[in-house]
């Protein structure tokens, strides 16, 4: 099951699991569409190609609940 992270790596803005507009890669590293679109859809951390976080919704997201760890790189681009 992916780890859903709250927020982007880099601006850490809020990116709930239930939305769209977060990127991840193959490494669950995680992004805002902003970000991503900035990194050219290049991962910064594993070079791995940044793709479309797919949702959890409804009683899915209630019985497997995504993650509340914020993970922060920032960097300049």
């Amino acid at each position: 099951m992916l780890e859903l992270r709250p927020g982007c790596e880099l601006c850490d803005a809020d990116l709930p699991a239930d939305l769209p507009g977060a990127y991840i890669c193959s490494f669950e590293c995680t992004f805002c569409r902003d970000c991503a679109a900035r990194l050219a859809h290049d991962c910064p951390n594993c070079g791995g190609e940044l793709l479309p976080r797919p949702r959890r919704v409804g009683a899915r997201l209630a019985a497997n609940p995504a993650s509340t760890q914020r993970v922060v790189k920032p960097r300049p681009l």
